[in-house]
């Protein structure tokens, strides 16, 4: 696979809520007056969104979160929103919990782990770090997830619950200088002469964890991955960021992850993926969260905003619901 030239980017370091002002950017109408840089809402914990006993638990530590609203996609869904999560010690396992609202509690599927270790290519250690898109054009949900740590793979389902045809899509050989490839999050989004219909946002480690890019005409295979990094840790002086989600305001685009040093940042990466302006901090641990908050999943309902994260210390997370205020 070609290894696309390096774009020019411009790089700007801004911290704090001022960020967000000098770069000339408004709040959004579930913002308060107390709102973050690029406008981010201030998000409130609400409750933790699973409750024990679960189906599946070898490892008592559950790490990214994704939530998707399935009510307009499926004729005869579960529930309105399905909230896909997992371990991440081995074996690790695809989950998912169902609620009627954002607001949870989310109910667990017995028959979790939707899908486990023993894959049709390769029996893994471990598989983690789901995160499902559905994919109008084919009427499927794609679940990109990693086992090992240096191979991301897709799965897709028509129902968000069964899934088949694991197909591994990326590895550190595509990406030069890696060791770990992982932690994808895929989206809509077309960049300027690519031909693609789909980005992802992915965890490489080079020198200290960083967020890599990759693109793709359908989101299932033609993917191809930037050699160079889309967000750095360095200007938010840190050593390691991962759990990238793309965010859309402002009519640019951002990046929001959590570093080393268990904050989550934004960063406008732009809409042709050709900034990196790292804009601070818009949202940390509170006593609960035990010192970190990391890998954002957002969602709407009824025009209120929420975020469901990784609460607490590496593999010994749990997954929470917090609300903008």
């Amino acid at each position: 696979m070609d290894t696309p030239q390096p774009l020019i980017r411009r790089r700007t370091v801004l911290l704090g809520a001022a960020a967000g002002v000098a770069a000339g950017l408004s709040l959004g109408p579930a913002a308060s007056a107390a709102a973050g840089p690029a406008g981010m809402p201030t998000y409130r914990y609400l409750r933790d969104a699973l409750a024990l006993p679960l189906s599946h638990n070898p490892t008592g530590e559950f790490i990214f979160p994704c939530i998707r609203g399935v009510y307009d996609k499926l004729s005869d869904p579960r529930a309105r929103y399905y909230l896909y999560y997992a371990p991440h010690e081995e074996p690790g396992g695809i989950c998912v919990a169902f609620a009627n609202s954002l607001t949870g509690p989310f109910n667990d599927y017995s028959g979790n782990p939707l899908i486990d270790n023993h894959l049709p290519t390769a029996t893994v250690s471990h598989v983690s770090s789901p995160h499902v898109t559905w994919d109008a054009a084919t009427r499927q949900f794609f679940c990109y997830f990693h086992g090992e740590n240096y191979t991301t793979r897709v799965a897709r389902s028509t129902d968000g619950v069964t899934f088949t045809d694991e197909t591994p899509i990326l590895s550190t050989r595509l990406v030069p200088g890696t060791s770990e490839t992982s932690y994808a999050r895929v989206f809509e989004h077309a960049l300027p002469g690519r031909n693609n219909k789909y980005v992802m946002t992915f965890m490489g480690v080079r020198n200290g964890r960083r967020i890599f890019y990759g693109w793709s005409p359908n989101g299932w295979d033609g993917w191809q991955f930037s050699a160079t990094p889309l967000v750095n840790p360095e200007p938010d002086g840190l050593t390691d960021i991962s759990g990238a989600t793309l965010v859309k305001r402002n009519g640019t685009t951002y990046v929001a992850y959590h570093g080393n040093d268990g904050m989550m940042r934004i960063t406008e990466v732009g809409n042709a993926f050709d900034k990196e302006t790292h804009l601070g901090v818009f949202h940390s641990p509170i006593a609960s969260d035990n010192g970190r908050v990391a890998a954002p999943s957002f969602g709407t309902q009824d025009g209120v905003s929420y975020m469901f994260y990784e609460a607490g210390p590496r593999l010994n997370a749990r997954i929470c619901i917090a609300r903008a205020v």
